[in-house]
């Protein structure tokens, strides 16, 4: 679960890591008046669950509660990066004499967490990843081990001298707080150095372990306030997992494997997957409909490509849930359907029998999806 960035700070705080002032805002009056009790002037920041806000005008300096007021009414609403913006964080003003950035994040392809840290930090860390590597400190953290004191030694050590020990201090922080409240991602960028020499969690980028919410019902409560995505709640209430993505070939499939593989040879065939979306073992016709409807209210949508693996799953009970869902769906565009394992002679026929003319049964996967990916990108069903 990916927080908004008052939360974060929220979060930052009980664990002692210095932030700015800051005031949440739900309207432009508010946000003046918080400018206003922040001492006249103030930076204004939407508050969405993505990043890049600097570069896209969500970050603005305001030296007047009018001004605020300005910000926060444009923002506010607004559609920012396919994230509707329902609250901007006020903040006060300080003194920066310097800009840091530091992550911790979980590295799945070693099983370890990735600790980075630069002196230069800011908004194009992206960029100098890149093309300056060198002065991006990397150190591998064994979760067993946990953060030792060489880790920090060598990590605060690109930093000025100055800021080491108060930026160590925010280190051994952040670690604790990963710990705790199970996060898979802590970052904060800007890291800032005062100039008084402290240093302060000017951003906060924090992300929880979903599967680890349970054990944390107080953060897990703060999803209440995220914009709720009708389709992706359609799609949680019918207990499927849904995923929106950018392409024109719907994916239904039975299992999580299966569904990445989906998405792999759809994309060797030359279209996009516009989804990921497991069924999970259970193809009743209540779930195949609401699958399709979830799907095809996606106006980028062009084919649909149903693959099935029938092991617990009956490929016969599939087909009658597709024909099923099909008299309360209409299908708007080509149905793809690939049938393999248990029965998938008698969904085969079912199918055949059915001759539903939106139907396009294939034998093969890899066949399916060059049919699916033709028909996305020109072809005629």
């Amino acid at each position: 679960m990916d927080l908004y960035e008052h939360m974060g700070k929220d979060l930052f705080r009980t664990h002692g890591i210095p932030t700015p002032r800051g005031i949440v805002a739900e309207t432009a009056d508010a946000a003046a008046a918080a400018t206003d009790s922040l001492g006249g002037s103030a930076v204004v920041k939407v508050q969405v669950q993505v990043g890049g806000r600097g570069k896209a005008g969500g970050v603005v300096l305001c030296r007047s509660g009018d001004e605020a007021r300005e910000a926060a009414a444009r923002m506010l609403g607004a559609d920012f990066k396919g994230h509707v913006v329902t609250r901007v964080l006020v903040e006060e003003l300080l003194p920066i004499a310097r800009e840091f950035y530091t992550s911790v994040l979980l590295d799945r392809s070693v099983g370890e967490y990735l600790w980075m840290l630069t002196a230069e930090g800011g908004m194009d860390i992206e960029t100098l990843a890149v093309e300056r590597p060198e002065v991006l400190a990397r150190v591998h953290i064994d979760p067993a081990l946990g953060l030792r004191p060489w880790h920090v030694r060598e990590l605060a050590g690109q930093l000025p001298t100055d800021a080491r020990e108060p930026a160590a201090d925010v280190l051994r922080k952040m670690w604790t707080m990963l710990n705790e409240l199970d996060a898979t991602l802590v970052e904060i960028n800007p890291l800032v150095q005062l100039e008084d020499g402290s240093v302060v969690a000017l951003d906060a980028k924090v992300t929880i372990d979903d599967n680890a919410l349970f054990r944390h019902a107080d953060i897990e409560d703060l999803a209440e306030q995220f914009p709720v995505d009708p389709v992706e709640k359609r799609a949680k209430d019918a207990d499927l997992q849904y995923v929106k993505l950018d392409g024109e070939v719907g994916i239904i499939g039975n299992g999580a494997g299966l569904v990445m593989s989906t998405l792999d040879v759809v994309a060797r065939a030359g279209a996009h997957a516009a989804n990921f979306l497991d069924i999970g073992c259970a193809a009743s016709a209540e779930k195949m409909a609401t699958s399709l409807q979830v799907i095809l209210s996606d106006p980028a949508v062009r084919c649909v490509f149903i693959n099935i693996f029938g092991g617990i799953t009956r490929c016969d009970v599939v087909a009658q849930g597709i024909l099923e869902a099909l008299q309360r769906v209409e299908a708007t565009v080509p149905l793809v359907v690939r049938l393999d394992g248990t029965n998938e002679a008698e969904g085969r026929r079912i199918l055949a029998e059915a001759a539903h003319p939106r139907i396009v049964p294939i034998a093969t996967m890899d066949e399916a999806a060059a049919e699916a990916a033709r028909l996305a990108t020109g072809g005629v069903a």
